[in-house]
C-alpha cells in the first residue's frame, strides 16, 4: 500500500508527495533527510493522506495534486475533513 500526503509546513506552504510509510517519512522530512524543498520550509504536520493500490498510481495522484493551485489543494483538504455519515467510514 501507498500513500499520498500534504504536509502543512512552518511558512504554511503545502509540500505533497508519496511513501508507503508517511509517518517516517514524515519524520525524515522534520530531521532534513526529505525533498529539497522540505529542508528550507520545515514541516509542522501531516494535513492530508490518501491511499494508493501501488505506487505508480500514488505517483500518478501526487503529480494531479501537485498541479493544482493551492485553493484547490485547500478544497481537497476541507472535503477530507467533512465527518462522514455513519457506515461510511472505514472504521
Amino acid at each position: 500500500m501507498w500513500y499520498v500526503y500534504v504536509l502543512l509546513c512552518e511558512d504554511n506552504s503545502l509540500y505533497t508527495g508519496i511513501s508507503p510509510d508517511p509517518q517516517k517519512r514524515f519524520l525524515d522530512h522534520k530531521n532534513g533527510k526529505g525533498g529539497a524543498y522540505t529542508r528550507s520550509h520545515k514541516p509542522l504536520k501531516i494535513i492530508y493522506l490518501e491511499k494508493a493500490d501501488s505506487r505508480s498510481a500514488a505517483l500518478k495522484r501526487e503529480l494531479e495534486i501537485k498541479g493544482w493551485s493551492r485553493e484547490e489543494k485547500i478544497h481537497l483538504l476541507q472535503l477530507n475533513l467533512d465527518p462522514l455519515p455513519p457506515g461510511k467510514r472505514d472504521d
